[in-house]
């Protein structure tokens, strides 16, 4: 039986503000609680694009009303601030539930720091959304008043977009191990972690929103995981997906749905990076797999009763 799973959650796990979050987290915690009382050893990774798209438009209109005494704050530090006050929701959620099933499992919140390569190619092409959706008026007079870079989101409005380096080094893999190897649930990486770049023995943030499946597959290699479960809005991965021959996929083989990602058939910026991972992981080592599923169906699919597992 699979005993070790790194859970990334998705944004409709989270909500897409405070109140959304103090509600959504409760449902999140349920699946999450049901993981553990069948046995299974997980930690936690989370999105966060509206967060950290929220507090940077704070901070922004902050450092605005009196650039002086507020100056602007970095990006790296409104990914961390999301970070905190996630996991802070989040475990005490997931704790709560917990308690009221008398399992006594203790529940904490580690601030990652990611490190990224400053040459990456993708600092040159911004492509991660943050933030809320916009109308195409609003994007333009965001572009005109504070020169970033939108992009229209999958029909749903437009969107800020940054950097999106992939992760290369999970700078607290120590704290996060002996955290979980002492028998605590652990929520790390949040966001993608914090993006650094190493000067020497000194860490400096980065302006850029790492993709929380890459480094969700990298948090699952380096805990040494069995699964790694990837949580979205749909049930199971598709190909053809809104056509008539729309197909449902179950059970995968890596090189079977690596010749479906060439021919196009998942979103860049929403199933792509799911599937790339997904990949990634499952061929890090012998006998590893990823389940892709919603969120409330991730129990069953463990078992194989539903989700698409993606293996070797």
């Amino acid at each position: 039986m699979v005993k070790r799973v790194v859970v990334a959650l998705g944004g409709n796990a989270l909500g897409d503000n405070l109140t959304e979050q103090m509600t959504a987290v409760k449902e999140t915690s349920k699946a999450i609680a049901d993981l553990i009382e069948a046995g299974y050893e997980v930690i936690l990774s989370h999105g966060n694009g509206p967060q950290v798209g929220m507090i940077q438009l704070a901070m922004e209109e902050l450092s605005l009303s009196n650039p002086t005494k507020y100056p602007t704050i970095p990006l790296s530090v409104c990914v961390a601030m999301s970070q905190s006050y996630i996991g802070y929701d989040l475990q005490n959620a997931l704790r709560e539930e917990l308690l009221s099933r008398n399992l006594k499992q203790a529940v904490g919140t580690v601030i990652t720091q990611v490190a990224v390569d400053p040459k990456d190619l993708a600092f040159e092409h911004p492509a991660k959304p943050i933030g809320r959706f916009m109308s195409k008026e609003e994007a333009d007079e965001l572009v005109q008043e504070k020169q970033v870079t939108v992009v229209e989101d999958s029909g749903r409005g437009y969107r800020q977009v940054v950097a999106s380096p992939k992760p290369k080094e999970i700078i607290e893999i120590k704290t996060i191990t002996s955290l979980i190897d002492s028998g605590q649930t652990v929520i790390a990486c949040g966001g993608g972690g914090i993006p650094v770049v190493k000067e020497g023995n000194h860490l400096s943030g980065i302006a850029a929103v790492i993709d929380k499946d890459f480094c969700s597959e990298l948090l699952a290699e380096m805990v040494d995981a069995d699964l790694l479960i990837i949580l979205t809005a749909v049930e199971k991965v598709c190909i053809d997906f809104g056509k008539p021959t729309q197909k449902e996929l179950s059970q995968v083989s890596t090189s079977e749905i690596k010749k479906y990602a060439a021919d196009g058939q998942f979103a860049p910026g929403s199933m792509l990076p799911k599937v790339e991972a997904a990949i990634q992981f499952a061929e890090s080592k012998p006998g590893r797999k990823t389940l892709i599923t919603l969120l409330e169906k991730a129990k069953d699919g463990i078992v194989g009763k539903t989700g698409t597992i993606i293996e070797q």
